[in-house]
């Protein structure tokens, strides 16, 4: 401040004082503590306001989310890591546990809702005169690719009879093939009810409780979700096809005759038929059935369930991530442990699938028989 600014400040503070008017020094000090003091308590007071609302946002969001518990998992993670040929990181292997219920896993099969209609046993001759009258072909089959949701559930005695390979074949084909796609449509809807389940943030009572029964009716003893969507997936037609005919030789055997028993399962209970070359020592038999569906259902849980059909499960669920379609050929490779003969049983398998040109039967889809399964499908 120069001189002439000082003289007249102190002019002004003269005349001020002689009209009656006291002045002040201005105290810095003082203002400068009020700024820091109004600064300390706003800081003070956010993070008293924070610490202090953490535990009820924590209540609040426990509230919302705890119904989720059973979708929020690391399921799709699990899924990707199949998907790679990596281990899933789990507290137990699902695939190799031995806590597996066998009474959970087919109780549908042995409960099947018969009717009596289902326990009447055509004649060949009849069957066919029933395909020609609903125009029921292998050749408008292949070319359309649609089936007709006939039902046979017992196999024709005659069939047996039959002098032509071709005719034989064509038939067995035409009463199993309606079969192995209504179970693999069954499965395909609660494929996609899963699905749907899973892409919700809240469940109902009656969402959990169907998962809760998929869980046991697929084996998986712990709720896991990533073995639960590799599991619960379709056989390949052509493949349920070629196993039929290879077990049944072309539904000609006594087992499939008399025990309604499509694929050779065996069991230890009282409820089998014993096969005839085997030792007395020899405990197995042969599963028979009511009707021929719960064969093909009883063949489609094994093959989703049992442990040595793991390797199987994987490529399949590797197929439908990368290409959308199943490759028979390629599956078929991996059922080698369905019987004693191991690689020697996937060779008859493929020569039975490409000789009679099942691969076309892959992709065919079975007429809805209501407006229901119009909806759902």
């Amino acid at each position: 401040m120069n001189k002439l600014a000082r003289i007249n400040i102190l002019k002004i503070k003269k005349i001020l004082q002689n009209e009656g008017y006291k002045i002040y020094k201005k105290n810095k000090f003082f203002d400068k503590n009020l700024v820091n003091f109004f600064y300390t308590a706003m800081v003070g007071a956010f993070f008293i306001g924070f610490f202090y609302s953490i535990p009820l946002i924590w209540s609040f969001s426990s509230k919302i989310f705890s119904k989720n518990e059973i979708v929020l998992n690391n399921s799709n993670k699990n899924f990707n890591k199949v998907l790679q040929g990596k281990e899933i990181e789990s507290n137990s292997n699902i695939e190799e546990n031995d806590e597996v219920n066998i009474k959970d896993l087919f109780t549908d099969v042995f409960e099947f809702n018969i009717n009596e209609q289902d326990t009447v046993r055509l004649s060949a001759s009849t069957l066919r005169q029933l395909f020609k009258d609903e125009n029921y072909n292998l050749k408008d089959i292949r070319k359309n690719k649609l089936v007709k949701p006939i039902n046979i559930e017992l196999l024709p005695k005659e069939i047996r009879l039959i002098e032509s390979t071709r005719k034989k074949k064509q038939l067995f084909i035409l009463i199993v093939l309606p079969l192995i796609l209504e179970e693999n449509k069954n499965i395909n809807i609660e494929r996609k009810t899963l699905f749907s389940i899973l892409n919700k943030n809240n469940n109902s009572a009656a969402e959990k409780n169907w998962l809760k029964s998929k869980f046991k009716q697929y084996g998986v003893v712990d709720r896991d979700l990533t073995t639960l969507k590799i599991r619960m997936d379709e056989i390949p037609v052509s493949i349920a096809l070629a196993q039929a005919a290879k077990e049944t030789g072309w539904g000609t055997s006594r087992f499939a005759q008399e025990g309604n028993a499509l694929f050779g399962q065996w069991t230890y209970s009282n409820n089998g038929i014993k096969p005839a070359a085997s030792d007395d020592d020899d405990k197995h038999k042969v599963m028979k059935f009511k009707i021929l569906r719960a064969s093909v259902r009883a063949y489609q849980r094994n093959l989703n369930t049992h442990r040595s059909y793991k390797k199987f499960r994987k490529i399949r669920a590797i197929q439908r991530d990368v290409l959308g379609d199943l490759n028979s050929l390629e599956l078929v490779n991996y059922l080698d442990k369905y019987a004693e003969t191991g690689k020697e049983y996937t060779t008859i398998l493929k020569k039975i699938i490409e000789q009679n040109k099942l691969t076309d039967f892959d992709n065919v889809k079975l007429l809805p028989s209501s407006q229901i399964e119009k909806n759902l499908i």
